[in-house]
């Protein structure tokens, strides 16, 4: 058996860990094993069930510029005691770096840099992680990416279109598949009657652009007054909405349901998925709404490769408030089959049980690779 080291920042419930999570649960645990290093001191929310399926959670020094000479000498001792670890798979952005750098100068052969966004956000850490960034492409020697546009923003289109790989955001589909009986009852639960449902998954940030929503939500009121919107998640930024929600006078309306782990429920219960983020690489997130039949409608800045149904668009972020609102308004009552919606998810390479197949081959040809000395 074979070891991966995933770098993540913790294991909480989040688009990447989600993501990582699908595929442990279905890759073939007596020949592959999981572990991850969390580069938070946090505990994360799927630790337990990590350790279940025989998986480990290691703990880094962290990434400030001052811990870099003993996190290059953590990764060295770490790779040291467990042999077994033939891969290491960073999901850092920019600050994956600190793990790969660590990886190759430990004698690790196979060191796979893995682009999950478009851009970085622009908090006290950009300096350094947009520093980090120019040396993945070089400590790295896999180039992946969850789609085309997050792989050229990170390597660059000439390397990215000689080597890169997309690991789609792929899902188990059957989770998915809608069930009239399971919205009718998570709608009971929420009390959301015959109202028209928004919904939102992500953590609250500036790139999920939660305030912008409030107003969209807020225009919408005006043609649609029954309308509640969902936001499922936790970040810095709640409080924030919260107040703007307020200010807007439409609190009342807005449900804030904090981390959840019972979304396929919840997007079988909504009517419409909206993500105006700032800037995205492929949400995984999108992908599950699509997969219950939802209509998406996300903003311009997000992917064109994440649009999979019909019934789902991109309208730009210069658009008004309105515009948005009239989109919004247009999928109440859209002829959709939601049970059948799982099949073109399947059909965009989005089925975990056939993309988890792929990425086990990749995973046991390039553990062949001898470690330097």
């Amino acid at each position: 058996m074979i070891r991966i080291l995933h770098s993540v920042s913790n294991m909480d419930r989040a688009g990447i860990e989600t993501m990582l999570m699908n595929y442990y649960r279905r890759i073939d645990r007596s020949r592959i094993q999981f572990d991850f290093l969390a580069n938070k001191p946090k505990p994360g929310a799927y630790d337990d069930e990590i350790r279940a399926m025989g998986g480990h959670v290691y703990v880094s020094p962290g990434l400030a510029p001052w811990q870099y000479p003993a996190y290059l000498r953590f990764m060295k001792q770490l790779l040291a005691d467990n042999p077994d670890i033939r891969i290491l798979h960073a999901h850092n952005e920019g600050m994956m770096e600190y793990a790969l750098r660590g990886a190759e100068k430990a004698g690790l052969p196979t060191r796979i840099a893995h682009a999950h966004n478009t851009r970085i956000i622009k908090d006290y850490k950009w300096p350094l992680k947009v520093f980090c960034k120019q040396f993945i492409p070089h400590s790295a020697t896999e180039y992946f990416g969850c789609g085309r546009d997050a792989g050229i923003y990170y390597f660059g289109k000439k390397r990215w279109e000689a080597r890169g790989y997309t690991m789609h955001n792929a899902i188990d589909p059957e989770r998915f598949r809608f069930s009239e009986e399971t919205r009718r009852r998570t709608r009971m639960a929420l009390g959301l009657g015959d109202s028209f449902v928004l919904g939102h998954i992500g953590r609250f940030n500036l790139q999920k652009n939660h305030g912008r929503l409030i107003e969209i939500f807020a225009a919408l009121l005006a043609v649609k007054p029954d309308a509640v919107l969902l936001l499922i998640g936790e970040g810095e930024l709640e409080q924030q909405t919260r107040d703007r929600a307020k200010q807007l006078g439409v609190e009342k309306q807005v449900r804030f349901l904090g981390v959840r782990s019972d979304i396929p429920a919840l997007c079988m219960a909504m009517d419409v998925f909206v993500i105006p983020s700032l800037f995205e690489g492929l949400p995984v997130v999108g992908v599950e709404a699509q997969a219950t039949g939802l209509p998406c409608i996300f903003s311009a800045e997000v992917t064109d490769e994440v649009v999979i149904l019909p019934a789902s668009e991109r309208i730009p972020l210069s658009a008004s408030d309105e515009t948005w609102a009239q989109a919004i308004a247009a999928c109440d009552g859209a002829k959709i089959d939601r049970a059948r919606s799982i099949v073109p998810v399947q059909q965009a390479g989005y089925d975990i049980n056939v993309e988890t197949e792929k990425l086990t081959e990749l995973y046991l040809k390039w553990a062949e690779r001898k470690r330097a000395t």
